[in-house]
């Protein structure tokens, strides 16, 4: 497959994280996937928040505790908010920051018709592995954040990953090798990496055969990649 270009968080070099216009921006400029964060409001629809707390300085509050329509007055949009404002052919790559929102991200994907462009990520294993069966038609992805898997476990790691039924491995993009991309494919999963913001780091992505990339700069990553493919 193409490699999948996430634009973090929208186009969050011009617009605030997890907004709809940084979103829409993020498409305009080509990106193939939007990476966002999903949380729980009050009133149990899922919401795109990466903290638990939003808001500046000493004025915060609790995403939890707030409604998706009053949180929605602080640019804080629902997961449905974004599927009806876009075409739902991109892919879609969702952090899940609580693990009760799980579920609830699937169905707002089935309703959109959008769940088989869903990539749910989470470090929690057992979260991923409780979905497999539950949700055949949407990709899981284990991202453990900075806190990657020693070396010497990669083999087991990815052995374990493709036994669950885990479509991918998400790591930070110098935790990633020649040889680990080819380990974690050798298992049939694809491998992800975040934080890919240079070009240097991207063309370096690319070289090893990685399948997505995360990137702030929507324009670099977009043209970087089209570049590489163009060759």
């Amino acid at each position: 497959m193409a490699v999948i270009t996430f634009a973090h968080r929208g186009a969050r070099s011009e617009y605030p994280d997890n907004t709809l216009k940084g979103f829409a921006r993020a498409i305009d400029l080509g990106a193939s996937g939007l990476e966002t964060d999903a949380r729980l409001s009050a009133d149990g629809e899922v919401v795109l928040a990466h903290d638990a707390t939003i808001g500046t300085g000493l004025r915060r509050i609790r995403v939890s505790e707030h409604s998706a329509e009053s949180l929605a007055q602080l640019q804080v949009p629902r997961l449905a908010d974004l599927y009806a404002a876009q075409d739902s052919d991109f892919a879609c790559s969702i952090d899940c920051q609580v693990p009760e929102a799980a579920l609830p991200i699937i169905e707002v994907a089935r309703a959109a018709r959008a769940a088989d462009r869903l990539w749910l990520c989470s470090p929690d294993l057992d979260l991923l592995a409780g979905l497999r069966s539950a949700a055949p038609e949407i990709k899981l992805v284990h991202s453990p954040g900075r806190e990657a898997p020693p070396a010497a476990t990669m083999e087991r790691h990815a052995s374990q990953l493709s036994r669950l039924g885990i479509d991918a491995m998400n790591m930070h993009h110098r935790a990633w090798t020649g040889g680990l991309v080819s380990l974690y494919h050798r298992f049939g999963l694809n491998v992800f990496a975040w934080d890919a913001q240079e070009i240097r780091q991207l063309k370096a992505m690319l070289r090893i055969g990685i399948d997505a990339v995360y990137c702030d700069n929507v324009v670099r990553m977009v043209s970087t990649v089209k570049e590489w493919e163009g060759q």
